[in-house]
């Protein structure tokens, strides 16, 4: 009989086998204790995925035949998994040490706490933090900010503490959780979906928390995608529709009619200043899209 293992690392490849085959290596290099690598290929434009797999016979390799998403692509991999704990890393993160038990044993500490997410440093800024905790986003403007992004790691976040979510990049779950919670929203595709999955764990009772005993390190640039047109449709769809899934009452509809006029027009004006016709195509492209999904549900 096949031993459960007690770790079930998860991670999406969609046109980044290079990275994907890094984190690989840095896992195999790296953790000590039980656990199963299974890495979801979201319809890579070449064949990656066989690739992948030729170069790693031991790891689990899904194939989906579309691009799912983010949540999607996680949860097709949840999905087949058997670990009691299941870690979500982006395939842009690499381990340099046998640091995820630190994870498992705050996890293991309190039968309240639901998920925890490890402190992530920035890979090509050394020494410089992305991502200590965040602060909770306020109630209409949906604003937060992230601890410790772009500061000197000195020491100073090296207390574990608890946090209202859990970064994307790294996530470690019970696997009970994500039985009473459900898998991740996929209406979201890109942007929120973890926010929104954190949401219903504390509404179910359970606490999250950020654990420095492990770091975990983000190719990701201070900077990436911050000025792209994609991003601007879906930070501005899921903005929107966050606050319809999430906010009760009064909250929910001042949230929705402040994205809707006083955010949008600072931003179409700081876009027209700057040009950026494309953007102000895709933020109200953005909109239309939260009009016709915000009544549906996944």
């Amino acid at each position: 009989m096949e031993e459960r293992p007690e770790l079930s690392i998860i991670t999406v490849n969609y046109n980044g086998m290079k990275d994907t085959c890094e984190l690989i290596e840095s896992i195999k290099a790296h953790v000590t204790l039980s656990f199963e690598l299974i890495v979801v290929d979201n319809a890579s434009l070449s064949n990656e995925a066989d690739q992948i797999q030729k170069s790693y016979p031991w790891i689990i390799l899904i194939k989906n035949k579309e691009n799912l998403g983010f949540a999607g692509g996680n949860n097709s991999g949840i999905s087949i998994s058997k670990g009691k704990f299941i870690l979500l890393l982006n395939n842009d993160t690499l381990i340099k040490d046998d640091s995820f038990h630190f994870l498992i044993e705050r996890l293991s500490s309190d039968p309240s706490i639901g998920g925890v997410s490890p402190k992530i440093a920035f890979e090509f800024s050394p020494g410089i933090i992305q991502f200590a905790g965040y602060t909770r986003l306020s109630g209409i403007t949906l604003r937060n900010r992230t601890i410790g992004f772009g500061i000197k790691d000195n020491g100073q976040y090296d207390v574990a503490k608890m946090t209202p979510y859990l970064h994307g990049a790294a996530m470690m779950l019970k696997r009970e959780v994500i039985e009473k919670v459900g898998l991740m929203p996929e209406i979201y595709f890109l942007y929120y979906e973890e926010l929104d999955w954190c949401v219903k764990m504390t509404k179910r009772g359970y606490k999250l928390y950020y654990e420095p005993g492990c770091t975990v390190y983000h190719k990701e640039s201070q900077s990436t995608g911050q000025d792209s047109p994609l991003r601007a449709f879906f930070i501005t769809r899921n903005r929107l529709l966050f606050a319809f899934r999430n906010l009760e009452g009064m909250s929910k509809y001042s949230s929705i009619i402040y994205q809707l006029s006083v955010a949008l027009s600072k931003n179409i004006v700081l876009l027209l200043f700057r040009g950026r016709t494309d953007r102000i195509k895709a933020t109200f492209s953005g909109i239309f899209s939260f009009l016709f999904l915000k009544n549906k549900t996944v």
